[in-house]
């Protein structure tokens, strides 16, 4: 090889070799910092497209999920209060049986009417506490729950199930519960039951039922504590409470499917999550051991084609010497 002051062939060869190396370095530094090996369009276009379709998907099934997991809340507040309505319905039962026990003794008869009156504003109270969010499942149906007052906005609730936009809608039980009592009209959760007279508006707690202290006008039970009346009413009174405690164990097993459902489609979106993430990972994440040993290399390089460089471009200094 000739040596030339206007051209420098080795360092030209050795700047062309360290540049490549640079850029290799640079994109490696970016992999090892970033822990991905495809970070744009520009490092392998095919993989970036596919990796932002699944991006998408995996922030469509997340809102899935998320819509999921709300439900599974709603129904769980539905439940805890269904179940804690059974308990009361169960000390009703023990009360108006009790009512037997009392025929002709006013002053008891009148002890057990306060006693019942205020299970049917426990009762009420739960199931209009029953609501997440607005939501809640025993307000409406028959009933006129909504826009009480009491934060309740709505008596039904509808998911996405799927990302293909699948929904799923939970209606509330106020026709469940209307259809096993017999009754089906009415703003609050006793009017369903028939415990209580059909008058009182959304939101506010009976101050009578209808056990021991409504007039009878085919609906009612009793029109006070008359011996006679009460001992004939006696048994209708059982069986209000009976298709009540029915009512409400319909709506708890149908609940209790509805959450098994909810949690079986739970845990296949966050599979499904999982599936996408690991696909999108495996086109655009960076094989962290991999990348490391080729920084370490590079970086050699990098340091060689340096001192390559600088050797090179000392060699057109030698011509000198043979001028001396």
């Amino acid at each position: 090889m000739s040596l030339s002051i206007n051209t420098n062939q080795s360092s030209l060869a050795a700047l062309e070799t360290l540049n490549t190396t640079q850029t290799d370095l640079a994109h490696t530094e970016n992999a090892v910092s970033t822990g991905k090996k495809v970070a744009n369009a520009s490092d392998n276009p095919a993989a970036f497209g596919i990796a932002s379709q699944i991006g998408g998907d995996i922030a469509g099934q997340s809102a899935v999920n998320d819509g999921l997991s709300y439900a599974s809340q709603v129904l769980s507040a539905t439940n805890s209060a269904a179940n804690s309505i059974i308990k009361v319905l169960q000390n009703v039962q023990n009360a108006v049986t009790t009512v037997g026990n009392n025929i002709g003794n006013e002053s008891s008869l009148s002890q057990l009417n306060k006693e019942l009156t205020g299970y049917m504003k426990s009762i009420d109270t739960i199931a209009r506490n029953a609501t997440v969010k607005g939501v809640n499942l025993l307000s409406g149906g028959t009933l006129s729950g909504t826009g009480d007052g009491m934060g309740i906005t709505s008596n039904s609730l509808t998911f996405v199930t799927s990302l293909q936009g699948d929904t799923q809608t939970l209606n509330s039980y106020g026709y469940m519960i209307g259809l096993t009592t017999g009754y089906g009209i009415g703003h609050i959760m006793t009017e369903l039951f028939g415990m209580t007279p059909g008058s009182a508006m959304p939101g506010e707690d009976p101050t009578v039922n209808n056990f021991l202290t409504a007039t009878p006008d085919g609906a009612r039970v009793s029109d006070g504590f008359n011996a006679t009346d009460t001992a004939q009413r006696l048994p209708r009174m059982i069986q209000i409470t009976q298709n009540a405690i029915q009512a409400m164990t319909n709506v708890t097993s149908d609940l209790g499917a509805n959450m098994q459902l909810i949690n079986s489609m739970s845990a296949y979106g966050q599979k499904s999550s999982d599936s996408l993430t690991a696909a999108s990972g495996a086109l655009t994440d960076a094989d962290t051991s991999a990348e490391s040993a080729k920084l370490t290399s590079l970086q050699t390089k990098q340091s060689l084609g340096i001192k390559s460089l600088s050797i090179a471009n000392g060699q057109s200094q030698n011509i000198l010497s043979l001028f001396q």
